[in-house]
């Protein structure tokens, strides 16, 4: 049945092409060539034929080609980009002005606390630097879709894989940075409950066990880079590596941060009844991190899982990732991804700001910095217990 024959021809072919094959609508009825099959199209309202041609003679990067008009970039992602790009870009500078204070307090000789706060401002402000970088480039300099293409690397007909890579090691080296800012919480909150649970047991550096996690999880993606390439996977075989890496390491944050702040809130409270002090607002800083920490990580594992077990499906069933890379649904997992990183990049500033302000109300009230803390309690040991929260 020819009608049914084209129907499942253009449900495969017309929007994307894969391998070797591509798509070409000419309005004549040419004198058929070798290597060549045409079909006629009823669905069309003019006479026009749909032509299957090697893939020399398709040019992806061509702003005349249907396939790539059909995947460019929206206004609605136009906007929706912009947008983001500048909140990211405030949040940058936020950070940025933030950071500088706190060096400063540190060269005032601020102490072990002051250089680890100047470390999560510095983190903030990479991640969202680097977010704004990829936001507010015009998606057609990175590639010529908007949503993800699949290309090989060393491709000489498909130039634009290189700038899929240099777009994907950009979103990465983002998510690194927003991953270490709770790995450095969970380092100093692993080094403080070492010292009160296992009082005789040795203590590493944290910040020495913190470059190590991150340089593990850098040691990763310097893989997944390897692997493209070497031309085992596609630009779409690299986003469904960091989608799994990126679930598991949500997961294992999820874990630790349950795990951690229910010590260390017992571990205050019993500071507060040895040394008569109230902790309360400690105690709150912790709940708020533990609660909206395990929320974005339980959310970014799901729907990182979700994704990347929509890919696997769908090239398993269809040999291809098109609908999963549609504008559709490629529009609401950047919404959720990133509007959700936005919302705990805000809480952390204001988690930090909070703790200053009420650092700067103690030293207005006459605390004595050398026997308490701002926070109000004893200091829990050297420069690597120093409290985070």
């Amino acid at each position: 049945d020819l009608k049914a024959a084209l129907t499942d021809f253009e449900s495969k072919f017309f929007f994307k092409t894969k391998g070797s094959i591509g798509v070409s609508l000419e309005e004549s009825n040419p004198t058929p060539q070798k290597d060549s099959c045409w079909l006629n199209n009823r669905t069309l309202p003019t006479k026009k034929y749909i032509k299957i041609m090697s893939d020399e003679s398709v040019d992806v990067t061509s702003g005349t080609n249907p396939l790539v008009q059909d995947a460019a970039e929206t206004k609605f992602e136009r906007y929706m980009d912009i947008v983001l790009g500048v909140l990211y870009l405030i949040t940058a500078i936020v950070a940025a002005k933030r950071m500088m204070l706190s060096r400063q307090q540190q060269s005032a000789g601020g102490g072990a606390e002051t250089y680890v706060v100047t470390a999560f401002y510095s983190l903030i402000g990479a991640t969202s630097v680097l977010r704004t970088i990829w936001f507010l480039i015009p998606a057609h300099v990175w590639q010529p879709s908007y949503v993800p293409i699949a290309v090989f690397a060393w491709d000489k007909e498909h130039p634009s894989w290189v700038g899929a890579m240099l777009s994907e090691i950009t979103v990465t080296a983002g998510s690194l940075t927003l991953f270490a800012i709770f790995i450095l919480i969970l380092v100093y909150w692993a080094d403080i409950l070492k010292k009160y649970f296992h009082p005789g047991a040795t203590r590493s550096v944290p910040m020495y066990t913190f470059f190590a996690l991150v340089s593990a999880l850098l040691l990763f993606e310097l893989v997944n880079l390897v692997l493209f390439l070497a031309r085992v996977y596609t630009t779409e075989g690299m986003i469904l590596y960091n989608a799994v890496l990126l679930a598991v390491v949500s997961l294992v944050c999820v874990c630790e941060i349950t795990i951690f702040s229910h010590r260390f809130r017992t571990v205050l409270q019993t500071l507060g009844a040895i040394n008569q002090v109230s902790t309360d607002s400690q105690v709150r800083r912790i709940v708020w991190i533990t609660v909206t920490g395990n929320l974005f990580f339980s959310g970014r594992a799901i729907l990182e899982t979700v994704f990347a077990g929509l890919l696997v499906g769908y090239w398993h069933h269809y040999g291809s990732v098109d609908k999963v890379f549609s504008h559709t649904w490629w529009d609401a997992y950047t919404m959720l991804k990133y509007g959700s990183e936005l919302g705990i990049l805000a809480l952390m500033l204001y988690i930090l700001q909070s703790r200053f302000a009420n650092a700067a109300a103690s030293a207005s009230n006459g605390s004595a910095p050398s026997q308490k803390n701002s926070s109000g309690y004893q200091p829990v040991g050297e420069a690597g217990s120093a409290t985070v929260v």
